[in-house]
C-alpha cells in the first residue's frame, strides 16, 4: 500500500472518532442547558429540560444542575391577555410622554418669564393690544352710526310708503355692520377675560417654579384655558 494512502486511513481513523464524541458532547450540553420546573393546576410538580407544555398558563423555573435558579419563565399569555398588556403599556407610554411634556414645557416657561416682572410685562402688552383693537372697533361702530343718520332722515320721508330699494338696502347693510361690528366687540372683551384667566393661572404655576417645585410636578387645571 502506498505511504500516502496509509497515512490517510490512520488520519481517517483519529479523526472520525473525535468528531464523534464531539456530536455527543454538544448534544449533552443542549440537553444540560437547564432544568424547568413548575406545578401544574392539579398541584403535581413537573421537571423536564424542557419547557413543559402544562405549565405554559403560569411560571416556569429554569434551574441549574446544583438546583440553583437560574432564571424565571414567565407564563404565556393568550390573545386576550397579550391585547389588554398591551393596551397597558400603551397607556404607561402616554403617561411617561405626558410628564416629559409637561417638564418641557414648564422649563420653557420659567425661561420665558425667569420673575414675576417680565410675567406682569408680558400680561400688560397683551391687554394693551387687546384694548387698542376694541377702541378701534368701537369707533368704526360710531362710524357706523354715524353713516346712518342721513340714511334715517331720507328714511322719514316714506313714512306710510315702500322705501326705495337702494335706501333700504342702505338701511339693512348698515344694520348688519353694527351688528357685526357688536359681535367682534363682545369677543374681544370676553378674549380679555380670558388672556387674564390664563395669566392668572400661569402666574400661580410660576411662584411654585420659582419657588424650587420640580418642573412637571405640578398639576394642571385642565378647565384652565389655553392661548
Amino acid at each position: 500500500m502506498p505511504l500516502s494512502l496509509m497515512r490517510r486511513l490512520v488520519l481517517w481513523r483519529l479523526l472520525v472518532p473525535a468528531a464523534a464524541a464531539g456530536c455527543a458532547m454538544s448534544a449533552a450540553g443542549a440537553a444540560e442547558q437547564g432544568i424547568y420546573s413548575c406545578v401544574d393546576a392539579s398541584g403535581k410538580r413537573l421537571t423536564s429540560d424542557r419547557p413543559i407544555a402544562e405549565c405554559l398558563d403560569r411560571e416556569q423555573r429554569v434551574l441549574n444542575k446544583d438546583g440553583s435558579q437560574r432564571r424565571v419563565l414567565p407564563p404565556r399569555m393568550n390573545a386576550e391577555e397579550r391585547a389588554a398588556e398591551e393596551e397597558r403599556q400603551r397607556q404607561r407610554d402616554q403617561q411617561e410622554a405626558a410628564r416629559k411634556d409637561a417638564v418641557r414645557r414648564d422649563r420653557n416657561l420659567m425661561m420665558r418669564f425667569p420673575n414675576e416682572a417680565a410675567h406682569a410685562k408680558a400680561r400688560e402688552s397683551a391687554m394693551d393690544d387687546l384694548r387698542k383693537a376694541i377702541r378701534n372697533s368701537e369707533l368704526h361702530l360710531r362710524e357706523l352710526q354715524t353713516d346712518r343718520e342721513p340714511l334715517e332722515a331720507e328714511a322719514e320721508f316714506y313714512k306710510g310708503k315702500r322705501l326705495p330699494g337702494k335706501l333700504r338696502t342702505q338701511l339693512e347693510a348698515n344694520d348688519a355692520q353694527q351688528q357685526a361690528q357688536r359681535d367682534i366687540i363682545q369677543q374681544q372683551r370676553a378674549e380679555v377675560v380670558r388672556l387674564n384667566s390664563l395669566y392668572d393661572a400661569e402666574l400661580a404655576r410660576l411662584k411654585k417654579l420659582w419657588g424650587g417645585a420640580a418642573p412637571g410636578s405640578v398639576p394642571v387645571d385642565e378647565a384652565l384655558p389655553t392661548r
